[in-house]
């Protein structure tokens, strides 16, 4: 399968990374910045010279452009026969009428794609082969078109949330004598850990698991509860929807 990417920014380049060893060949695009051809270059893929050419030679088109374009680029595609839009806030029906000959996929990854440990939220045409493809990046959710903001916020956004609290525990770590990197070498490893946990139980039986009456963890908890971390959690989840809405 030849994959194009019309667009050759951070998530088409984590798109484009973790699909290197599962497809037949890449090709990239840009609107000048240079990007296509330095992402061609680090994954032996192609920066061909138009998106006329890419639709033309792509059996599937991944769409990293951003939603005001949507217009002038699919004016230049109109031979892409299967369209995967990564657009933000760019409904299902808009892209069906920008592009009424081709399949047509929503979909919305996070950056865990580059690691292959994505989660991707789908809406659309999806056929066997292209899940599969997708399925190479990671975890696939088929959702109705009108749950896409809610999924972004908390799906999309949160890598960065639990980013910063590993950042948060590990410079804590730090302030009391450990090696920066070694305390952030464990909470990450202990992060991974805790997500494969999280697969088979709730959140609150595995706190409860850990935190036993009268102890350090339990201690821990009241602290977070005492400074407001829920309550500030799912005010990062609203402030994400209303900047997606407003």
């Amino acid at each position: 399968m030849i994959v194009g990417f019309v667009g050759s920014g951070n998530m088409a380049a984590a798109m484009a990374r973790g699909l290197h060893d599962a497809v037949e060949a890449m090709l990239f695009t840009d609107s000048g910045s240079g990007r296509a051809a330095k992402l061609a270059a680090e994954l032996g893929g192609e920066a061909v010279a138009s998106n006329q050419e890419l639709a033309e030679r792509a059996d599937v088109v991944v769409l990293a452009v951003k939603p005001a374009k949507l217009a002038d680029v699919a004016a230049k595609l109109g031979k892409a026969k299967v369209v995967v839009s990564l657009l933000g806030a760019t409904s299902l029906q808009m892209l069906q009428g920008a592009f009424p000959d081709a399949d047509v996929v929503r979909v919305m990854p996070n950056v865990g794609v580059e690691v292959r440990k994505g989660v991707l939220c789908v809406s659309g045409d999806l056929d066997s082969g292209l899940r599969e493809l997708l399925e190479e990046l990671g975890h696939v959710v088929e959702l109705p078109d009108s749950q896409f903001d809610a999924a972004t916020a908390v799906m999309g956004c949160s890598p960065a949330y639990l980013a910063l609290a590993v950042e948060a525990i590990a410079d804590a770590g730090a302030a009391d004598g450990l090696d920066g990197e070694l305390a952030r070498e464990l909470v990450v490893e202990t992060a991974v850990g805790t997500a494969e946990l999280l697969r088979a139980y709730r959140p609150a039986a595995l706190r409860r698991a850990v935190a036993s009456p009268g102890g350090s963890t339990e201690a821990g908890l009241e602290a977070l509860d005492r400074e407001g971390a829920q309550e500030a959690f799912e005010a990062a989840v609203r402030a994400s929807l209303e900047r997606m809405r407003g």
